[in-house]
């Protein structure tokens, strides 16, 4: 069986431009073309492509999706590899989580300062929004992902 692009975009919910971003980055193979051109896909691309998506959906970089798609290449290979990308991406996922979790306490003190009592020359809000050392927490440097 094999599907067109726009019957792969529907069955695994990846847009098409993202679909043809994937074959120019390598992540799936060149696809057949029918004699009017059209792109055709195996179920392997189905596969492939959905197994890129639950990665995307998971978080993970480009990069490991193209190291895990190597290492798939390799059925014997140990997992050591897999079981490292998993274990950074964990790791990647808590700090962000800790950098929202700070993220949250400020704002929740920032929207509790003020209740709208003053007026907007006098608004606790907006000058904490304005002047980052009226935050308790040291906030404003972005976890990398």
């Amino acid at each position: 069986m094999d599907f067109s692009i726009g019957d792969l975009a529907k069955r695994t919910g990846v847009k098409v431009p993202t679909i043809r971003y994937y074959e120019k980055e390598g992540l799936l193979d060149v696809p057949l073309r029918t004699e009017g051109n059209q792109r055709r896909y195996r179920a392997a691309d189905l596969d492939r492509l959905g197994f890129i998506r639950h990665c995307r959906d998971l978080g993970l970089p480009m990069p490991a999706i193209r190291d895990l798609i190597e290492l798939g290449q390799h059925p014997d290979k140990p997992c050591r590899e897999a079981d490292r990308i998993a274990a950074t991406q964990l790791q990647s996922v808590r700090e962000r989580i800790a950098h929202l979790r700070k993220l949250e306490a400020e704002l929740v003190r920032i929207a509790a300062s003020c209740q709208g009592a003053h007026t907007v020359t006098d608004c606790n809000v907006l000058k904490a929004f304005g002047d980052h050392s009226l935050c308790r927490d040291d906030h404003h440097k972005p976890i990398k992902t």
